[in-house]
């Protein structure tokens, strides 16, 4: 477990090579850090990456060749040690790869890199995703930042609103523990705005399939806008474990947990990725503040 920073004349992050999952992002001239702190009595993460698996396996398991395996929800990845690849003052690079450990879990052969740019006030995060092996390969990767909510002193996340690149609504899957039901509910914008309410996350999260929006920011009380997520991802999710929890997370996902009703096998996963020998997936995403 190691630390690793880089930074700009406008903003500074943090690394940690467990799971490369960004710890801190600040701004240099306010000080102002974004990202929340992980305390473990809300959720002792900060922005773990989510693979080989995106969401919760029906019955925690999964179909393979006939074979019934298990897999930890999001996957194995954010629990493991990554490897420093290369690293400027602008961009730094981890990697990970599939082991005697992870083949016991996932029978794929892969190369996972997770790579942070700078660009004036945003942070590129980066993934890279190769099959090394001479089969076919089936997955799904995700982000998972939490961003600070509230973020002004003596001031509630109910005073706050997240605006989306849509104006009219956002429609969600209704999730029952843990997986994906037959409904669907409607959440109204106002002009693309969306109040924080209490018990919005009551439910667990908001997942938004269809690429539904591409840009998910947070408005301050006073109507400014002090972080931005922008991604191509097809799924997304917004999340906050409730309790008052000063954080939510916004999740670019190119997978989803199961159905309710799933029956079907790993390479039938809704929103799964597939690598054909040697080939080679690339994704990401933008955090601007």
């Amino acid at each position: 477990m190691a630390l690793f920073q880089i930074g700009n004349d406008k903003i500074t992050i943090q690394i940690d090579s467990m799971g490369a999952e960004l710890k801190s992002l600040k701004r240099v001239d306010t000080g102002t850090e974004y990202m929340w702190e992980g305390d473990p009595a809300y959720w002792k993460r900060t922005s773990p990456v989510l693979f080989p698996l995106v969401g919760g396996l029906k019955n925690g398991e999964y179909l393979h060749e006939g074979r019934r395996c298990q897999l930890e929800k999001h996957g194995f990845a954010r629990n493991m040690q990554f490897t420093l690849k290369s690293q400027t003052n602008r961009e730094i690079w981890f990697t990970l790869e599939s082991n005697a450990e992870t083949l016991e879990k996932y029978p794929y052969a892969f190369v996972l890199e997770l790579g942070y740019e700078l660009e004036d006030n945003t942070v590129i995060v980066k993934w890279k995703v190769t099959n090394p092996a001479s089969g076919e390969m089936y997955f799904s990767i995700g982000g998972h930042p939490a961003i600070r909510c509230p973020i002004v002193e003596d001031t509630k996340q109910t005073d706050y609103r997240i605006r989306f690149d849509v104006k009219d609504k956002i429609t969600t899957d209704v999730i029952e523990n843990g997986l994906v039901s037959n409904g669907k509910r409607d959440y109204p914008l106002e002009n693309g705005h969306l109040r924080l309410t209490e018990h919005l996350f009551d439910e667990d999260a908001l997942v938004a399939e269809g690429h539904q929006a591409h840009e998910v920011a947070f408005v301050k009380p006073d109507g400014n806008t002090y972080l931005t997520v922008r991604f191509d991802a097809p799924v997304f999710g917004i999340w906050s474990p409730g309790r008052n929890a000063p954080f939510i997370c916004v999740e670019p996902w190119y997978g989803r947990c199961d159905a309710l009703d799933f029956e079907g096998t790993w390479e039938e996963r809704e929103w799964g990725q597939h690598l054909a020998a040697g080939e080679s997936f690339e994704a990401s995403y933008r955090i601007i503040v």
